[in-house]
């Protein structure tokens, strides 16, 4: 991947923006990149790796709890080599814009997803996920990508629509992975 940078991926162009919570430490930080926006983020949380893991590469369920995104379904599977269409919009106020991309994921189980557009209205979206255990215990989500769209945005508000989108797409990833954690631990254990 030439630039690592951030999409699917999930606050109004906030650089950096941190949101505490018991449950997780984030941090999400973007800029202006040519006619694109670079997104990186990462969030510290006491989770199992395999529920985060679970989460983002949860692709067929992906639009269930991603704002933005209509429809995600993995279209062919070779291994760890995956084709993932994808649906949603952009939008803020009175400007609204369908987005349809098909991704080619290559994953590396437990530890990263590094995803790039091969086909729809997006220039460019490139994408990296990775997972860590940190000496604490806790486990890092990290994301760095680039999204450039095919389309035109509107003049002064167009990346930052862009950001508002990503930065929510993150956010929404750290919950759902928190959410799913906790539901795991309040399951009865097995005898």
């Amino acid at each position: 991947m030439k630039r690592r940078t951030a999409a699917s991926l999930l606050a109004l162009g906030c650089a950096p923006c941190t949101w505490t919570a018991a449950e997780a430490q984030l941090r999400i930080e973007s800029a202006s990149q040519g006619e694109g926006v670079v997104v990186t983020a990462f969030a510290d949380m006491q989770v199992d790796p395999r529920t985060a893991w679970s989460v983002i590469s949860d692709y067929d369920n992906l639009a269930e709890f991603i704002p933005d995104m209509q429809s995600s379904r993995v279209v062919q599977r070779d291994g760890d080599r995956l084709l993932v269409d994808q649906a949603g919009h952009f939008g803020f106020l009175f400007f609204q814009q369908a987005v349809a991309v098909r991704l080619e994921v290559v994953e590396s189980p437990r530890q990263h997803i590094v995803a790039r557009a091969v086909s729809g209205n997006l220039r460019q979206m490139e994408g990296r996920y990775a997972l860590e255990v940190l000496a604490t215990g806790e486990v890092r989500l990290s994301y760095a990508g680039l999204l450039e769209p095919e389309f035109p945005l509107p003049p002064v508000v167009g990346k930052a629509v862009m950001r508002r989108v990503m930065t929510r797409q993150f956010n929404a990833l750290v919950k759902e992975i928190v959410r799913r954690d906790a539901a795991a631990g309040a399951l009865p254990v097995p005898r």
